[in-house]
């Protein structure tokens, strides 16, 4: 509603545009640049509403999207939607944006454990449900900080995302972690940048109404 304000653009115009740019700074999903040395794994749900929950994000129907984060610590980070939190998914997810030389570090959730044997540096993990949260420098705690970001976002400036749009809310959060320490002007030109070669039509950025 900002950029529509500031731009005179219709609101279907300023949407579309900041889509475009939200495409900019997504990693391309098929070769993604691998996360290296330790990375936090978390995962989360949001939207919905929270009615008939019966286990982990299972929300009846107005069951919540599930995100999936991986964050280097003191580097980038990667957020994307996932269709379900399932153990396969998960680990998928990590094989494809993680260097093998790499540390990871989760909670105790059963969709983790035997994702070690892929990594040199192994995997560790903290049970939250007996109270733990840090062990040494063992913890997710710098993957639950994105997500405390991310939410706060999502509801303090955007309102109300659908979850057909969701994955490039996922992506603009994910750019602005990874290059926090950028000032706004050199921040802006890697938009720019990262732009070339890719594209949007309009088609593919409105939500498609169910047949």
């Amino acid at each position: 509603m900002e950029i529509k304000r500031q731009t005179g653009l219709s609101y279907q115009s300023a949407l579309f545009m900041m889509h475009r740019i939200r495409l900019a700074m997504a990693e391309d999903p098929a070769t993604p640049p691998k996360l290296t040395g330790t990375v936090e794994v978390d995962e989360t749900f949001v939207g919905g509403k929270p009615r008939n929950k019966h286990g982990r994000g299972k929300i009846g129907p107005f069951q919540k999207a599930p995100v999936m984060v991986l964050v280097e610590r003191g580097g980038a980070a990667r957020a994307f939607p996932i269709d379900r939190v399932t153990s396969f998914n998960l680990q998928q997810a990590i094989r494809q944006n993680v260097a093998p030389s790499a540390r990871i570090m989760t909670d105790s959730y059963k969709g983790y454990p035997g994702v070690g044997v892929q990594f040199a540096g192994g995997h560790h993990s903290v049970n939250h449900s007996q109270g733990e949260y840090v062990r040494g420098d063992v913890h997710s705690n710098t993957a639950e900080s994105f997500f405390a970001i991310f939410k706060r976002g999502l509801t303090g400036v955007y309102h109300s995302v659908s979850r057909h749009h969701l994955h490039r809310y996922a992506s603009e959060f994910a750019f602005r972690y990874t290059n926090r320490k950028m000032d706004d002007g050199a921040r802006t030109a890697l938009a720019i940048r990262k732009a070339q070669g890719k594209r949007l039509i309009y088609r593919a950025s409105v939500r498609k109404k169910p047949a």
